[in-house]
This record gives C-alpha cells, sequence and structure tokens, in this order.
C-alpha cells in the first residue's frame, strides 16, 4: 500500500461516506470527533500545534519500536493528552471537519517538502522526520477507518 497517496488522497474520500453521528465498532468518538481529532493528528504532525515529550525516553523509545511496525494500534487505545471524554466537534458539520483535515493534510506534506530533513515532536513517538510521520499517520489513520468500517 502506498500510505503517502492513501494520507494525501484516500484517506478523506473514505471519511466522507461517513455519517457525523455514526458510531464505530469500539471507542467514544462519533465520526465528526474522529475526523476533528485527525486533524489534531496532523496539526502536531506538520508543526502547527507544538508538542512536547509526553513519557519518559524509555516508553517513548519502545513506542517508537511500535510505531515503525506494520502492526496495529489496539482497539481503545489511551490518549493521556486528550483525557477519558470525546471533545466536543468544532464545527457544524462533517463536511468543514473534513475541508480541515484535508487542509492539514496537505500543510504537512508541503511543509516536509519545503523543509527536507525536518523533524517535528510527537508526544509520544519522539521527534520524527517525514518518513516516520507518515507511518504513524497511516497507522492512525487505518486505526481510525477500521474502527468506523470503512478498511479491513
Amino acid at each position: 500500500m502506498d500510505k503517502k497517496k492513501f494520507l494525501k488522497e484516500d484517506f478523506t474520500k473514505l471519511l466522507s461516506s461517513l455519517q457525523p453521528q455514526a458510531k464505530g465498532k469500539w471507542g467514544k468518538m462519533n465520526a465528526q470527533q474522529m475526523v476533528e481529532h485527525m486533524s489534531m493528528a496532523f496539526r502536531w504532525a506538520n508543526g502547527r500545534d507544538v508538542q512536547k515529550p509526553a513519557n519518559t525516553p524509555e516508553v517513548t523509545e519502545k513506542s517508537y519500536q511500535f510505531m515503525m511496525t506494520e502492526k496495529p494500534f489496539r482497539e481503545n487505545t489511551p490518549n493521556k493528552l486528550i483525557g477519558e471524554e470525546s471533545r466536543p466537534v468544532k464545527h457544524s458539520d462533517m463536511k468543514s471537519s473534513i475541508v480541515e483535515l484535508q487542509a492539514e493534510i496537505d500543510h504537512f506534506f508541503k511543509v516536509f517538502k519545503e523543509n527536507e530533513g525536518m523533524r517535528i515532536m510527537n508526544p509520544f513517538f519522539g521527534n520524527l522526520n517525514f518518513e516516520e510521520q507518515v507511518q504513524l499517520l497511516h497507522k492512525h489513520a487505518t486505526h481510525h477507518a477500521r474502527q468506523f468500517g470503512l478498511v479491513e
């Protein structure tokens, strides 16, 4: 699978088939909350939301090693920076949330194209280069696509 193409072109197309209030196979977020959650992940990856490490170096290294595998994230993987409750949606409709996500995705690819060799801090997985960010974002995007039955 071409991970870059999936992120850049296919992911938001898949998401556009979801109803905003659709519930996933697991988790608390509805579809629109998940789309906005993915916008946050891309803002972390494109540098718009600057992050600091959230774990010890040992935990970050272990998490990094897992991230670089093709093993999927577990269902209901917690995110201690978000908390237990789902965040309220920011946009009044799903289409606006998807437009914002695509803009964050496009900005991600632009930032790294213009700044080869750049590294951006992910709070859980460390200071990542472009290929590492793509690996993480693809793993994260397919996790949520599976959650909502969009991919196997």
